[in-house]
């Protein structure tokens, strides 16, 4: 697991409130600061997604039969990660609060 997964899965999962006056006071506008935080989130979002849709591919069987369904314990234990990890909007929030995200305006 590379070290920047580890990160992000040392994240605390729970929700927290968070001080909106510090979201705005980032870019000037409460906003903007929450479209940013989106954007990235679907981001990280749809790289989890298709990093885990590419570990699960290795353990697809591609079969006729539909009843033989056998348990693979590595694929359970990579699925267990995904679950762990914090949500994304989290990591977002995260990533924007430490100023590791750069966003510019059209």
């Amino acid at each position: 697991m590379s070290t920047n997964r580890r990160v992000l899965t040392s994240l605390s999962p729970l929700i927290e409130t968070r001080d909106v006056i510090a979201l705005k006071n980032k870019t000037g506008n409460l906003y903007e600061s929450i479209a940013i935080i989106s954007r990235r989130a679907n981001q990280i979002s749809v790289t989890m997604k298709e990093e885990l849709h590419r570990k699960l591919d290795e353990f697809t069987v591609h079969g006729d039969n539909l009843e033989e369904v056998h348990e693979n314990k590595e694929q359970i234990e990579i699925s267990r990660i995904y679950e762990r990890m914090a949500n994304p909007a989290l990591q977002a929030m995260n990533e924007f609060n430490e100023d590791q995200i750069y966003s510019r305006k059209k």
